[in-house]
Protein backbone atom coordinates (compact mmCIF):
# COMPACT_ATOMS: atom_id res chain seq x y z
CA UNK A 1 0.00 0.00 0.00
CA UNK A 2 1.47 3.44 -1.07
CA UNK A 3 2.14 5.66 1.71
CA UNK A 4 0.02 8.84 1.97
CA UNK A 5 1.37 12.07 2.03
CA UNK A 6 0.39 15.42 3.03
CA UNK A 7 1.82 18.70 1.08
CA UNK A 8 1.03 22.09 2.90
CA UNK A 9 2.26 24.38 0.25
CA UNK A 10 0.82 28.17 -0.46
CA UNK A 11 2.59 28.63 -3.55
CA UNK A 12 0.50 26.67 -6.60
CA UNK A 13 3.15 26.09 -8.87
CA UNK A 14 5.53 24.25 -6.21
CA UNK A 15 2.49 22.99 -4.83
CA UNK A 16 1.28 21.07 -8.18
CA UNK A 17 4.83 20.04 -9.06
CA UNK A 18 5.61 18.72 -5.85
CA UNK A 19 2.32 16.33 -5.66
CA UNK A 20 2.88 15.26 -8.97
CA UNK A 21 6.44 14.03 -8.36
CA UNK A 22 5.41 12.59 -5.23
CA UNK A 23 2.76 10.83 -7.15
CA UNK A 24 5.11 9.84 -9.94
CA UNK A 25 6.84 8.60 -7.15
CA UNK A 26 4.64 6.01 -5.89
CA UNK A 27 2.80 8.31 -2.86
CA UNK A 28 -0.46 9.09 -2.41
CA UNK A 29 -0.88 12.60 -1.95
CA UNK A 30 -3.20 15.63 -0.99
CA UNK A 31 -1.86 18.70 -1.22
CA UNK A 32 -3.77 22.42 0.98
CA UNK A 33 -2.69 25.62 1.12
CA UNK A 34 -2.92 26.78 4.67
CA UNK A 35 -2.12 25.92 8.01
CA UNK A 36 -5.78 25.54 9.05
CA UNK A 37 -6.52 23.18 6.32
CA UNK A 38 -3.73 21.14 7.27
CA UNK A 39 -4.88 20.37 10.82
CA UNK A 40 -8.07 19.10 9.68
CA UNK A 41 -6.51 16.88 6.85
CA UNK A 42 -4.52 15.35 9.50
CA UNK A 43 -7.11 14.73 11.65
CA UNK A 44 -8.97 13.54 8.74
CA UNK A 45 -6.86 11.33 6.80
CA UNK A 46 -4.05 10.63 9.03
CA UNK A 47 -1.43 11.03 6.69
CA UNK A 48 2.15 9.29 6.92
CA UNK A 49 4.00 12.24 6.87
CA UNK A 50 3.22 15.97 6.09
CA UNK A 51 5.68 18.07 3.78
CA UNK A 52 5.16 21.25 5.42
CA UNK A 53 6.01 24.69 4.12
CA UNK A 54 6.73 27.29 7.17
CA UNK A 55 5.63 30.02 5.54
CA UNK A 56 1.67 29.93 5.44
CA UNK A 57 -0.76 32.66 4.72
CA UNK A 58 -2.64 31.96 8.51
CA UNK A 59 -0.52 30.71 10.95
CA UNK A 60 3.43 28.97 10.49
CA UNK A 61 4.37 25.43 9.70
CA UNK A 62 5.95 25.54 13.67
CA UNK A 63 2.75 26.67 14.79
CA UNK A 64 1.29 23.43 13.17
CA UNK A 65 3.52 21.63 14.24
CA UNK A 66 3.09 22.90 18.10
CA UNK A 67 -0.54 22.07 17.58
CA UNK A 68 -0.58 19.12 16.60
CA UNK A 69 1.60 18.29 19.33
CA UNK A 70 4.80 17.59 18.07
CA UNK A 71 5.94 14.72 15.98
CA UNK A 72 8.56 14.10 18.82
CA UNK A 73 11.43 12.60 16.18
CA UNK A 74 9.93 9.07 17.34
CA UNK A 75 12.45 7.19 15.89
CA UNK A 76 10.61 3.90 15.51
CA UNK A 77 7.16 4.47 16.87
CA UNK A 78 4.27 3.45 14.64
CA UNK A 79 2.59 6.48 12.87
CA UNK A 80 -0.31 5.60 14.19
CA UNK A 81 0.97 6.22 18.00
CA UNK A 82 0.91 10.03 17.51
CA UNK A 83 1.43 12.61 15.33
CA UNK A 84 2.73 12.05 11.64
CA UNK A 85 6.29 12.74 10.88
CA UNK A 86 6.71 16.35 9.81
CA UNK A 87 9.65 17.64 6.74
CA UNK A 88 9.93 21.35 6.45
CA UNK A 89 9.89 22.64 3.61
CA UNK A 90 11.16 26.69 3.56
CA UNK A 91 12.69 29.47 2.32
CA UNK A 92 14.10 30.23 5.47
CA UNK A 93 17.58 28.80 5.57
CA UNK A 94 19.22 30.29 8.76
CA UNK A 95 20.49 28.15 11.82
CA UNK A 96 17.94 29.83 13.69
CA UNK A 97 14.88 28.22 11.65
CA UNK A 98 16.14 25.38 11.27
CA UNK A 99 16.85 25.07 15.03
CA UNK A 100 13.45 26.35 15.43
CA UNK A 101 11.77 23.73 13.18
CA UNK A 102 13.04 20.50 14.42
CA UNK A 103 13.01 21.66 17.91
CA UNK A 104 9.17 22.50 17.04
CA UNK A 105 9.26 18.71 16.30
CA UNK A 106 10.10 18.05 13.00
CA UNK A 107 11.98 15.26 11.66
CA UNK A 108 13.64 16.72 8.40
CA UNK A 109 14.35 20.12 7.21
CA UNK A 110 14.94 21.30 3.14
CA UNK A 111 15.71 24.52 2.24
CA UNK A 112 14.16 25.92 -1.10
CA UNK A 113 15.41 25.59 -4.08
CA UNK A 114 15.55 21.54 -3.65
CA UNK A 115 16.33 18.52 -5.68
CA UNK A 116 13.34 16.55 -6.04
CA UNK A 117 15.27 13.04 -5.92
CA UNK A 118 16.97 13.69 -2.48
CA UNK A 119 13.39 15.29 -1.10
CA UNK A 120 12.04 12.23 -2.35
CA UNK A 121 15.05 9.88 -0.67
CA UNK A 122 14.75 12.56 3.06
CA UNK A 123 11.14 11.19 2.98
CA UNK A 124 11.42 7.55 2.11
CA UNK A 125 14.36 8.17 5.12
CA UNK A 126 12.02 9.61 7.50
CA UNK A 127 9.08 6.73 6.53
CA UNK A 128 11.50 3.94 7.15
CA UNK A 129 12.92 5.37 10.61
CA UNK A 130 8.98 5.73 11.88
CA UNK A 131 7.23 3.66 10.69
CA UNK A 132 10.33 0.73 10.51
CA UNK A 133 9.52 -0.01 6.69
CA UNK A 134 12.04 -1.62 5.09
CA UNK A 135 13.94 -0.17 1.87
CA UNK A 136 12.16 -1.52 -1.44
CA UNK A 137 14.03 -4.92 -2.60
CA UNK A 138 16.01 -3.95 -5.90
CA UNK A 139 14.18 -5.42 -9.52
CA UNK A 140 15.92 -7.32 -12.02
CA UNK A 141 15.43 -8.85 -15.03
CA UNK A 142 18.20 -10.32 -16.85
CA UNK A 143 20.73 -7.92 -16.89
CA UNK A 144 18.10 -4.80 -16.18
CA UNK A 145 18.09 -4.07 -12.81
CA UNK A 146 16.08 -0.83 -10.72
CA UNK A 147 16.73 0.26 -7.77
CA UNK A 148 13.10 1.64 -6.04
CA UNK A 149 14.96 3.49 -3.12
CA UNK A 150 17.67 5.52 -5.16
CA UNK A 151 16.14 5.75 -8.29
CA UNK A 152 18.60 4.01 -10.62
CA UNK A 153 18.55 2.18 -13.29
CA UNK A 154 21.41 0.13 -14.92
CA UNK A 155 21.57 -2.61 -18.23
CA UNK A 156 24.31 -4.89 -18.74
CA UNK A 157 26.35 -2.46 -15.59
CA UNK A 158 25.56 0.55 -17.59
CA UNK A 159 23.48 3.47 -15.69
CA UNK A 160 20.27 4.62 -18.07
CA UNK A 161 18.94 8.02 -17.13
CA UNK A 162 15.64 7.86 -17.30
CA UNK A 163 13.13 10.60 -16.60
CA UNK A 164 10.88 10.25 -13.34
CA UNK A 165 7.94 8.80 -15.55
CA UNK A 166 10.24 6.37 -17.61
CA UNK A 167 11.08 5.41 -14.16
CA UNK A 168 7.78 4.58 -12.84
CA UNK A 169 6.50 3.24 -16.02
CA UNK A 170 9.52 0.48 -16.04
CA UNK A 171 8.96 -0.11 -12.56
CA UNK A 172 5.61 -1.28 -12.91
CA UNK A 173 6.54 -3.10 -15.90
CA UNK A 174 9.67 -4.73 -14.33
CA UNK A 175 7.17 -5.47 -11.02
CA UNK A 176 4.77 -7.32 -13.43
CA UNK A 177 7.15 -8.79 -15.25
CA UNK A 178 5.73 -11.38 -18.03
CA UNK A 179 2.05 -10.26 -17.66
CA UNK A 180 0.43 -8.71 -20.61
CA UNK A 181 -0.40 -4.92 -19.12
CA UNK A 182 -3.01 -2.69 -21.46
CA UNK A 183 -2.75 0.73 -21.94
CA UNK A 184 -5.09 1.66 -19.59
CA UNK A 185 -3.60 -0.22 -16.79
CA UNK A 186 -0.74 1.36 -17.17
CA UNK A 187 -2.41 4.57 -17.40
CA UNK A 188 -3.44 4.17 -14.26
CA UNK A 189 -0.59 2.91 -12.34
CA UNK A 190 1.74 5.83 -13.47
CA UNK A 191 -0.31 8.80 -14.45
CA UNK A 192 -3.16 8.28 -12.08
CA UNK A 193 -5.35 9.77 -14.30
CA UNK A 194 -6.90 9.25 -17.58
CA UNK A 195 -5.98 12.25 -19.83
CA UNK A 196 -9.79 12.55 -20.85
CA UNK A 197 -9.94 9.16 -22.01
CA UNK A 198 -6.37 9.44 -24.43
CA UNK A 199 -4.16 6.82 -23.29
CA UNK A 200 -1.66 7.29 -26.34
CA UNK A 201 0.65 8.66 -23.80
CA UNK A 202 1.63 5.43 -23.37
CA UNK A 203 2.41 4.40 -26.02
CA UNK A 204 4.60 7.48 -26.43
CA UNK A 205 6.52 6.80 -23.17
CA UNK A 206 7.11 2.97 -24.47
CA UNK A 207 9.05 4.70 -27.19
CA UNK A 208 11.01 6.65 -25.19
CA UNK A 209 12.23 3.62 -22.81
CA UNK A 210 12.49 1.42 -25.66
CA UNK A 211 15.17 3.74 -26.63
CA UNK A 212 17.42 3.52 -23.89
CA UNK A 213 16.68 0.47 -22.24
CA UNK A 214 16.47 -1.85 -25.69
CA UNK A 215 19.65 -0.43 -27.27
CA UNK A 216 20.89 -3.99 -27.01
CA UNK A 217 19.98 -7.53 -27.36
CA UNK A 218 17.71 -9.17 -26.04
CA UNK A 219 14.93 -6.53 -26.66
CA UNK A 220 12.42 -6.87 -23.01
CA UNK A 221 10.02 -4.51 -23.80
CA UNK A 222 7.47 -6.43 -26.34
CA UNK A 223 4.44 -4.83 -27.66
CA UNK A 224 1.37 -7.51 -27.77
CA UNK A 225 -0.92 -6.21 -30.70
CA UNK A 226 -4.19 -5.25 -29.70
CA UNK A 227 -3.54 -5.62 -26.08
CA UNK A 228 -0.95 -3.72 -24.48
CA UNK A 229 3.01 -4.11 -23.26
CA UNK A 230 4.73 -6.51 -21.38
CA UNK A 231 8.76 -6.90 -20.33
CA UNK A 232 9.74 -10.52 -20.20
CA UNK A 233 12.73 -12.14 -18.94
CA UNK A 234 15.33 -13.47 -21.67
CA UNK A 235 14.71 -16.84 -22.82
CA UNK A 236 17.74 -18.87 -22.00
Amino acid sequence: MAERLLVVEDDTTLRELLSASLRLAGFEVRAVTTGAEALEAVLHDRPDLVVLDVMLPDFDGFEVVRRLGGSGNRGGAPAAAGPPPVLFLTARDAAEDRISGLSAGGDDYVTKPFNLEELILRIRAILRRTTGRQPDAHLSVGDLTLDPEGHHVTRGGRPLLLSPTEFSLLRVLMEHVGQVLTRRQLLEAVWHYDFGGDDSIVASYISYLRRKVDTCEPKLIHTVRGTGYVLRRPSR
